[in-house]
C-alpha cells in the first residue's frame, strides 16, 4: 500500500505512536526498540511501514529501519507467528542478533524471546533457512568481482546469509566484504558493521 509515512510525531502510548500526516493521524504499532529511536514528540519523523488488511481491521506497523521491517516480514511468514508476536520479538532482540542466531542455528538465543519456545525457535530457523536457500538459487546468476577465495570462507558465508535474512542481495553484500575485518570480529559485530556500510 505505502512504503513509509513521514509527518509530525504527535503522541505515543505503550504499543503505538501517532503520526500526523497533513492533518490525518496515523496509528502505528511499533516495537519498543523502534519507539526508542523514533525521535521527540513534535519532530518530523519517517517510519517504514507494513499494512495488515483483514475483513474487520486495517493495522499499520512501523519500523525505524529497513532491516527491522524485513525481519518483521520474515517472522510473520513463519507458521504460527502473527504480527503482534513479531512485534514482541522485535522489542526483545536486535536484527543483527536475530540474523546471527538464525544462520548459526542458535536455538538458545531465540527460545529466550517472549512467546518463543524451543519448538518455535527451531521452526523459525528451519523455515528462514529454507527461504535463504531459495534466495540463493534466485541470485545464482548474479556476478561479482569479489575474490572467490574470500567468499568460500565459512565466516563470510555466515555473514552473507545473515545479511540476506535482513533483506540484502548477495551481490550488494559481496561488494562491501573487503571493508570488513572478517578474521577478528564476531559474526554479530560483522553484521552491525556491514549494515552501516550497506546503508550508505
Amino acid at each position: 500500500m505505502f512504503a513509509y509515512l513521514k509527518g509530525v510525531f504527535d503522541s505515543r502510548t505503550m504499543d503505538y505512536i501517532v503520526i500526523d500526516v497533513n492533518g490525518i493521524g496515523y496509528k502505528i504499532f511499533m516495537s519498543e526498540n523502534s519507539m526508542k529511536e523514533i525521535g521527540e514528540i513534535g519532530s518530523i519523523v519517517k517510519v517504514h511501514t507494513y499494512v495488515k488488511v483483514r475483513e474487520d481491521d486495517i493495522s499499520i506497523y512501523g519500523f525505524s529501519s529497513g532491516e527491522e521491517l524485513r525481519m518483521f516480514e520474515l517472522l510473520i511468514s513463519v507458521s504460527g507467528i502473527g504480527a503482534k508476536s513479531a512485534i514482541t520479538i522485535l522489542s526483545n532482540i536486535e536484527p543483527s542478533t536475530f540474523a546471527a542466531a538464525v544462520v548459526s542455528d542458535d536455538v538458545n538465543i531465540l527460545k529466550k524471546l517472549p512467546g518463543v519456545g524451543a519448538k518455535s525457535a527451531q521452526r523459525i530457523i528451519l523455515e528462514l533457512k529454507d527461504k535463504l536457500k531459495s534466495m540463493n538459487i534466485d541470485e545464482s546468476g548474479a556476478t561479482s568481482d569479489t575474490n572467490i577465495e574470500i567468499i568460500n570462507n565459512d565466516n563470510v558465508e555466515d555473514l552473507i546469509s545473515a545479511l540476506q535474512v535482513l533483506g540484502y542481495s548477495r551481490k550488494d553484500i559481496e561488494n562491501i566484504i573487503s571493508k570488513l575485518d572478517i578474521k577478528n570480529e564476531s559474526l554479530e559485530d560483522l553484521i552491525k558493521k556491514a549494515l552501516v556500510l550497506l546503508s550508505k
